[in-house]
């Protein structure tokens, strides 16, 4: 009878917990948002500075970060009423998918190479272009960029803050090539990628006594300077004005163009810009695919267990006689290598390239892919890539807030802050990535679970 009175009492001291908590949350972001959100600036016909009032954006963003604190709250008061379990093996959905990855890994390679044809039967050869090219194409752009740094930032272990110059390497390389010497885009796919993985090498060398945040900066500075490079080089960039007129890829030689000689006139089709982003669609599904097969072959050779062993502690790692100096330049090359063929897909697709396209945040959205989705997980890459890619593309088909919030509203100018709300999310959540289990790469007679605490980076 106590244990029955004292329930209530207790679940309503809880209850105000949670509320003083939500108070305490809402208060600070008021008091966050008075400088920021609070007014609007524009300038009015006589060019003065003029403040509008934004206190309904205010209160939308108190609301929502009372309410998030609240059941977080909640949820945390929850789970610490039961007894705390170590748990070895994957539990819950991200257990259950794990356990069947193999079919959906099959069901996911069906939807990814019938796309086309599912977007084309459900918004027509109108339609189905912006989804084909927005959706897929750019998607998989990000998805084999991240599980290019997978392998330098989630398997060796080595922060890696500059790796969009890898990307613009192999971009800068493919449009300069194709434009001063007419090679071919087959040509010049693996050039570009030997290219930036060279770059990777020039980087690792200076960097190989760096660790933590020491490494963050250096590989920051190497971004930074060869964009600035690309910017006052304009003999060999053409500096901000960037590169135009960059050839595109043909099918086999035969270019998608609406002359006699083009791909519709050869096969006898009707004219469609379409049919050069599906072909480009399957060019990057096939490179991504190719990535994530390199990868996996990796990490069960002695390079990735190598890879594997510098990321959870190096002075053992060395100890064991593996040469890091060896395993940490291999890692950067191959990291690089796959931006630069990523980069000089990039360059194929857009027919223009600047520096502008190879900011650091570009870098840091990579970095956020490996990190949200789980470091060394490659369905956690290809997870927090679609999330954040697609998540970003779907906010310019949310014209209908519009008659919510009024017509001055713009929904991408928030992508942002809605990015950086899903961080803070997802760290709180889940700390170590949507995926923060693995399979052990090698095993004796039968792969058996390592609890989180024995690892750096989630369960062995």
């Amino acid at each position: 009878m106590a244990g029955e009175a004292s329930n209530p009492a207790k679940r309503q001291a809880d209850m105000m917990t949670a509320l003083k908590e939500a108070a305490f949350a809402a208060l600070i972001t008021f008091g966050l948002c008075i400088p920021i959100i609070a007014w609007g600036t524009r300038q009015n016909l006589d060019n003065q500075l003029v403040l509008d009032p934004r206190w309904d954006a205010v209160a939308w963003a108190v609301a929502i970060v009372f309410v998030g604190r609240f059941l977080m709250a909640l949820r945390q008061q929850k789970r610490g009423e039961g007894k705390s379990v170590v748990r070895l093996l994957p539990h819950g959905t991200i257990g259950f998918f794990q356990r069947h990855s193999r079919i959906f890994s099959l069901f996911g390679l069906g939807f990814l190479l019938t796309f086309p044809i599912i977007a084309i039967n459900l918004a027509g050869w109108g339609g189905a272009l912006k989804w084909i090219d927005n959706f897929g194409v750019q998607i998989l752009i990000y998805v084999m960029l991240g599980w290019g740094l997978n392998i330098v930032v989630g398997l060796a272990g080595l922060l890696d803050l500059g790796y969009v110059a890898f990307y613009a390497v192999g971009a800068y390389s493919y449009a300069l090539l194709a434009k001063n010497f007419g090679l071919s885009f087959w040509i010049l796919l693996p050039l570009a990628g030997i290219l930036a993985a060279f770059w990777g090498m020039i980087l690792g060398f200076p960097v190989l006594r760096l660790r933590g945040d020491y490494l963050a900066i250096v590989t920051l500075a190497f971004g930074e300077i060869i964009r600035l490079v690309l910017i006052n080089w304009t003999e060999f960039s053409n500096g901000y004005a960037g590169i135009s007129g960059i050839p595109r890829p043909s099918f086999f030689g035969i270019p998608f163009t609406a002359g006699d000689d083009g791909f519709a006139a050869v096969f006898g089709l009707e004219f469609s810009p379409l049919y050069r982003t599906i072909f480009l669609y399957y060019v990057i599904l096939c490179m991504a695919l190719l990535t994530a097969y390199v990868s996996l072959r990796l990490r069960r050779l002695p390079v990735g267990r190598a890879w594997e062993a510098l990321r959870e502690d190096e002075i053992a790692c060395r100890s064991l006689g593996i040469n890091t100096t060896n395993t940490k330049l291999t890692a950067f090359s191959l990291g690089a290598m796959f931006g630069g063929f990523a980069g000089s897909f990039f360059a194929a697709r857009q027919g223009f390239i600047s520096p502008e396209s190879f900011v650091f945040m570009e870098s840091a959205v990579i970095l956020a892919i490996v990190v949200l989705g789980g470091m060394g997980s490659l369905w956690g890459c290809a997870i927090a890539a679609i999330a954040m890619i697609g998540g970003t593309e779907l906010l310019r088909e949310l014209d209908w807030l519009k008659q919510i919030f009024g017509q001055d509203f713009d929904p991408t100018k928030y992508r942002m802050l809605i990015f950086g709300f899903a961080m803070v999310v997802i760290m709180i959540w889940k700390p170590r990535g949507l995926i923060s289990t693995r399979e052990p790469t090698a095993f004796l007679k039968e792969k058996k679970a390592i609890s989180a605490d024995m690892v750096q980076e989630g369960h062995g």
